[in-house]
């Protein structure tokens, strides 16, 4: 019920700052979900995530790279916070703001394939330079809500993680 729960507010977070092109909560969402409640839960909040505010936004042959690269996000911050890479905060900080560039580098690689055409190195790398700026928006809104919510959400996460024996 968590990720479920928190799958629905990532796409509420999403749909609720559309009108700011690429500043969204969902991949901070995703690492909080994947540091408390471990991989998978990771992985689900970041595909639910995309699927359900595509609803809004539109599905489109995008969602499946949307839902796997959100996904990604929360899979790869349960991972590292199982090695212990997230003991220290700037780890962390840090992971928040790569991520939110390979999950550009995913879905600028799907518009490549599904847009640009002819496909040439130079048409690549003037796809991959158009969405560099707002791929570094996505990672600096990462950053601000992570540092916004982390703490409060991961203690209470953690609360209902123990009260209802969810480990």
């Amino acid at each position: 019920m968590p990720t479920a729960t928190l799958g629905a507010i990532a796409a509420a977070g999403r749909i609720i700052f559309a009108p700011i092109p690429d500043f969204k909560p969902v991949s901070a969402i995703c690492i909080i979900s994947g540091v408390v409640f471990g991989r998978r839960s990771g992985f689900m909040v970041g595909a639910l995530a995309a699927l359900v505010s595509n609803f809004f936004f539109g599905q489109g042959p995008w969602t499946p790279w949307q839902m796997y690269s959100w996904g990604l996000i929360g899979y790869m911050a349960g991972f590292l916070n199982d090695v212990g890479a997230f003991n220290h905060r700037p780890a962390l900080y840090a992971y928040a703001f790569i991520s939110p560039l390979f999950y550009g580098f995913i879905l600028n690689s799907w518009y490549i394939i599904g847009w640009v055409h002819p496909i040439t190195w130079q048409t690549a790398m003037a796809a991959y330079a158009a969405g560099l700026p707002l791929d570094v928006i996505h990672s600096i809104a990462t950053v601000t809500f992570l540092a916004i919510l982390y703490e409060p959400w991961k203690r209470k996460l953690l609360r209902i993680k123990s009260k209802f024996d969810l480990s």
